[in-house]
């Protein structure tokens, strides 16, 4: 604290007195106080909002980290990326993160990465980063220019600056905040071990579903042909029938007009029984083209030409996770138009 009065002796007894008449925080007291001042009015202005916080992306392509490229936080940052999601750019807008003008270099190095720029492509979301020190040494994070510049930044962004017990302004004002570097690049990507996990249960229960519609549609066709077999039958005893039935009327002692009649009768029907069988047989063939399509687009060859692969190893087992790959292994992928072998290094 910082102390403003007056001093008196009292000469008797060698006494000093103060008589105090201004008491106000100094140093570390100080800075808490600008804190709380700042946070209670950016907070009164809606920077805080939780409605205004937007969901980081699940799978980045492209990510921009504002950071000291010196300090311990970009290496922790980046040795977990490259484990958790080799695939990912990175662009890294350097900055002090500590002394005078420091906030200044974080907020245009923010503005820069969240604006359209010719110089590099677009990113999808913005790491503000710094390992931990005292409220001094994390103080740029907690200046009003910084605050805004996250506010008005058109790229979600993610706040991993100090340790878990530290709390600042950006953080407050950021999308989402990360208690340390290492855990925001963990809340970045997800696993590359667990995706691989997710796409091999995928799999699995698409090919469930594949053997499911094949077997609904094998059931179907030979419903289809039982039917037809039975209607033909059916069809043929009637006719049979009707020619009998034909051949008993036509006695000699009928009118010649009746015999007329029945011939015609008789060749409707011949009609009948040649032209009925194609037709039912047609309807058959439809119904078979029609279930041979949803196979031909649902099956292994359509999904390959979708651009996924089959790995195999050297006796022709499917390789569906990374654990059965073991070094100077020999393996085939196949893909839709043929076949390559290789072998792990």
């Amino acid at each position: 604290m910082q102390v403003y009065g007056t001093v008196t002796v009292y000469e008797t007894r060698g006494q000093y007195q103060l008589s105090v008449q201004i008491l106000q925080p100094r140093g570390v007291g100080l800075l808490q106080a600008k804190f709380e001042a700042l946070k209670r009015k950016l907070e009164a202005e809606g920077l805080f909002a939780p409605e205004r916080k937007r969901l980081l992306p699940k799978f980045p392509r492209r990510i921009g980290i504002v950071t000291s490229p010196s300090g311990a936080a970009i290496r922790d940052i980046l040795n977990v990326l490259s484990r958790r999601a080799p695939w990912l750019q990175i662009l890294i807008n350097p900055v002090r993160v500590q002394g005078t003008g420091a906030a200044q270099e974080i907020a245009v190095a923010i503005r820069e990465l969240a604006l359209p720029n010719k110089a590099f492509a677009s990113v999808d979301l913005i790491v503000i980063t710094r390992g931990g020190g005292s409220m001094e040494d994390l103080w740029e994070f907690n200046e009003e220019i910084v605050a805004r510049a996250i506010f008005h930044s058109a790229v979600p962004i993610l706040s991993a600056v100090g340790h878990e017990i530290d709390f600042t302004i950006s953080d407050f004002v950021a999308d989402l905040r990360a208690p340390t570097p290492s855990a925001a690049a963990e809340l970045i990507v997800p696993d590359i071990i667990d995706l691989q996990r997710r796409i091999d249960g995928c799999t699995r229960a698409l090919g469930r579903q594949l053997l499911n519609r094949v077997r609904d549609a094998q059931q179907r066709l030979d419903h289809a042909r039982e039917t037809l077999q039975r209607c033909l039958a059916h069809k043929i005893d009637s006719y049979k029938r009707s020619l009998l039935n034909i051949l008993r009327a036509l006695q000699p002692r009928k009118l010649s007009g009746e015999l007329m009649m029945r011939r015609n009768r008789f060749a409707d029907l011949h009609r009948r029984l040649v032209a009925c069988p194609p037709r039912l047989l047609e309807n058959a063939v439809h119904r078979f083209q029609r279930i041979e399509g949803i196979l031909r687009v649902l099956g292994p060859d359509a999904t390959l030409r979708r651009g996924y692969s089959i790995t195999m190893n050297d006796h022709g087992k499917i390789i569906r996770t990374v654990t059965a790959i073991r070094p100077r292994m020999k393996i085939r992928t196949r893909v839709s138009d043929g076949e390559f072998g290789s072998e792990i290094i």
